[in-house]
């Protein structure tokens, strides 16, 4: 049975008033826009023996809500709806000024009353949290992803920065790792908080870097730091130890 654009818009209204429709009609609208996308997609590109492929489950914001949907795909993954890229901006845009503020030592309460002032009473406490929930997903798995097995040159050191914790600020390490790839490109390893320095500390984190797949080291440089050869020795047997006061400078 067809429907005329006024029958549409009635059941629609009708639909919005149930709890949770509102946001159920964006999410079915945006999956109508990006299906008609795709075919249009599929109709100017003609690729012999391209067609449609199923979903991918996506996510982004609006007006505070957490819209869940799915993204209709191509058999050669070329397809990128429109609609999505204009979504995601606003997503980004929004996670990168919540973990902004909070980084900056905001409690989630003043987070949210800086997004009060911005974009209006539209983002809730809980799509706050939920930002800075997905922001330290983010972090986690960054912090967790799988590594090489070897790499050249490894450069450690801390770095010293003032934290607010609560009503207080305090200055606390963060111990840097970066590497040297065999293809001489770059990569940070991996970046860990702790409150001080120790050969304890950076123990700990080349034991991470093992368990996350590193199995050797062909030299690492560092400062100074007493009892740092011992604990390198430990995790990687055999690693180099070139000494610097100024490791970092080119980093």
């Amino acid at each position: 049975m067809d429907l005329t654009k006024e029958q549409l818009s009635e059941l629609k209204c009708k639909h919005s008033e149930r709890e949770n429709g509102l946001q159920n009609l964006m999410e079915i609208m945006l999956e109508s826009l990006m299906v008609s996308e795709r075919r249009e997609y599929l109709q100017e590109e003609g690729l012999a023996g391209n067609k449609c492929n199923g979903y991918r489950r996506g996510r982004t914001y609006d007006y505070g809500r957490t819209l869940t949907f799915r993204i209709p795909r191509d058999r050669y993954g070329n397809f990128h709806p429109r609609i999505l890229a204009i979504l995601r901006d606003q997503e980004e845009e929004c996670e990168r000024l919540a973990g902004t503020l909070y980084t900056k030592g905001l409690t989630q309460e003043q987070v949210g009353e800086v997004f009060n002032d911005i974009y209006g009473e539209h983002y809730s406490k809980a799509s706050i949290s939920r930002m800075l929930d997905y922001l330290r997903r983010d972090v986690t798995e960054w912090l967790e992803r799988s590594l090489e097995s070897y790499y050249p040159v490894v450069f450690i050191d801390c770095v010293h920065i003032k934290i607010h914790r609560k009503r207080s600020v305090d200055t606390e390490a963060f111990y840097v790792i970066l590497a040297v790839k065999e293809d001489k490109t770059r990569e940070v390893l991996g970046i860990y908080n702790k409150p001080t320095e120790s050969a304890l500390g950076w123990g700990e984190m080349l034991n991470d870097l093992y368990e996350r797949g590193v199995s050797r080291i062909g030299l690492v440089c560092a400062d100074g730091l007493k009892g740092l050869d011992d604990v390198i020795s430990e995790v990687f047997s055999g690693t180099g130890l070139q000494m610097s006061a100024t490791v970092t400078k080119g980093m």
